[in-house]
């Protein structure tokens, strides 16, 4: 059947980008952000994790690549009140700022776990099934073992999440060949054809791809 969904016009998206406005600290999260040269999510992206977090009345979330705070904040903003974000990042002057990110906006010190490393290297050392959501934003090269960790990281009925899944619009381009660009491709092929997953790329930010791991039945 023909798809009768004209493409969204640049100032729709625009507008559904920034339908949920960041406030003061958000700013100023995303201002640290440019002053030590990391890009942040957007707000488009960060209203779906918020979104995500609170609809799986999340208490315990895997993030990988903790930036200035601005993806965490969003996600600390929907999990319930006794969630602990447990977040992972190579530079731990990016997490001192995330740091001044979170008190700043009053998020009590036991609710954000910051952990300087890689995420290949922390990963394997949390706990099995803990997790309710496990949102990637890390190195891009390694997003397939990102799924593999987040698979064993999560509940039954949890989510994974990857930003950058359109990949500043080279992924829909098959000529595209760059590592970056061939591992996220070759990710959504994986996700989309993992009989445990139920998945949805979503066209916010630089493109957010989700999928809930699926209920197994008892052996």
């Amino acid at each position: 059947m023909p798809n009768n969904t004209a493409p969204i016009k640049p100032a729709s998206w625009s507008y559904a980008e920034n339908f949920v406005a960041e406030d003061e600290l958000l700013a100023a999260a995303r201002s640290r952000a440019e002053e030590v040269g990391v890009a942040p999510v957007g707000p488009g992206v960060g209203a779906a994790l918020r979104f995500l977090a609170s609809v799986l009345d999340a208490r315990a979330v895997v993030e990988v690549g903790t930036g200035t705070g601005v993806s965490g904040l969003w996600l600390l903003r929907g999990m319930r009140a006794d969630g602990v974000l447990t977040t992972v990042d190579i530079e731990a002057e990016h997490q001192r700022l995330a740091k001044e990110t979170f008190t700043e906006a009053g998020i009590p010190g036991n609710r954000a776990r910051t952990i300087a490393g890689a995420g290949l290297d922390v990963l394997p050392r949390l706990t099995d099934g803990h997790y309710d959501l496990v949102f990637c934003d890390g190195d891009k090269r390694e997003y397939a073992a990102y799924l593999k960790e987040a698979l064993r990281l999560l509940r039954p009925g949890g989510i994974v999440a990857f930003d950058n899944a359109l990949w500043h619009d080279r992924v829909a381009d098959p000529a595209q060949r760059d590592e970056e660009t061939v591992t996220i491709r070759d990710l959504g092929r994986t996700i989309l054809e993992h009989e445990a997953l139920v998945p949805v790329l979503l066209p916010v930010g630089d493109g957010l791809l989700a999928a809930k791991k699926e209920w197994a039945p008892e052996a």
